[in-house]
């Protein structure tokens, strides 16, 4: 049995990793502070990265999976204070990519600050160099948009709420925008295939082959629960998150290292209707926004 030790472990995909990884028959350790209900089976490590105090030091693992590093003080911290260890596979973002930068985006392309991540980027940046430098064989991944069960982000959920209260749906100009994903299932189960077969691309964009346009997502969104969404297009000057889940940012990231190593990933017909499922029952759990109040008072 092997044991990993994931980082958080209380919210969306290092929660779901965690219950991947017990269901997988791993032996698996959680660090988190302890604040949220912990999946089961898991074996809780209560801290803070940045305030350790030692408690790591006579552990060991086959695998750290460090889903929560968000800067270079989150590698630092936790780097300094682990004991033993095997792999190292850090889940970094697409968003270290500047928007400016020619597609698709190579993991050797330029990574420098993008208008719409800010620092969210930069900082993800700032993260994988410091860990590059205190672990030269660490993974990893570079993932575009997440999503799928427990993502409590208002993305997929917000066409839901629209598809459920059958809502006309307010479409960003005429819905071409291209956007990519990666269903959380294969983001754990491509982490499985690096633990067992330890490629020999160490950095990774990771999602799916294809990108698909807002107005396919929207409308595979709708029939994930059987419906048929009618829009409405958005032509004027507004900020499009104002009512929408995403920026007005196409991106594409070539995904041919993922490919050779994982090639089959979930489609997002099937990955849509997991996700819807699981909202169905786990509604309250998502951080909603305020996009029907804008839609009602500023483009009905």
């Amino acid at each position: 049995m092997k044991k990993i030790l994931i980082t958080g472990g209380t919210t969306f995909v290092s929660k779901y990793a965690a219950e991947y990884f017990v269901n997988a028959g791993y032996e698996v350790y959680v660090l988190n502070r302890n604040t949220k209900p912990q999946v089961r089976g898991v074996k809780l490590i209560e801290g803070d990265r940045h305030n350790l105090k030692g408690i790591l030091r006579e552990l060991s693992f086959d695998v750290v999976a460090d889903i929560t590093a968000y800067n270079e003080k989150d590698i630092v911290d936790l780097v300094t204070e682990l004991g033993a260890y095997g792999q190292y596979i850090m889940i970094s973002s697409s968003a270290v990519y500047p928007e400016y930068g020619n597609q698709p985006f190579l993991e050797e392309s330029e990574k420098s600050v993008n208008k719409f991540w800010g620092t969210y980027g930069t900082d993800k940046i700032a993260a994988e160099k410091a860990l590059l430098e205190r672990v030269k064989d660490a993974y990893i991944l570079r993932p575009p948009y997440l999503y799928g069960p427990m993502n409590n982000v208002y993305r997929e959920a917000f066409v839901f709420d629209c598809a459920l209260a059958d809502r006309k749906f307010y479409l960003p100009k005429d819905g071409d925008m291209k956007l990519q994903f990666f269903h959380v299932k294969d983001l754990c189960k491509l982490m499985e295939v690096i633990i067992n077969e330890k490629p020999e691309n160490h950095i990774l964009n990771v999602g799916n082959v294809e990108a698909v346009s807002i107005k396919e997502w929207v409308t595979k969104c709708y029939e994930s629960l059987g419906k048929t969404p009618s829009f409405v297009n958005v032509y004027e000057d507004i900020e499009q998150r104002n009512y929408f889940s995403f920026y007005n940012y196409e991106y594409y990231l070539d995904v041919s290292r993922q490919s050779k190593i994982y090639p089959e990933t979930l489609s997002l017909v099937d990955g849509l209707k997991d996700a819807a499922e699981w909202y169905l029952e786990h509604s309250a759990e998502v951080n909603k926004k305020p996009y029907f109040e804008f839609i009602d008072k500023n483009l009905a």
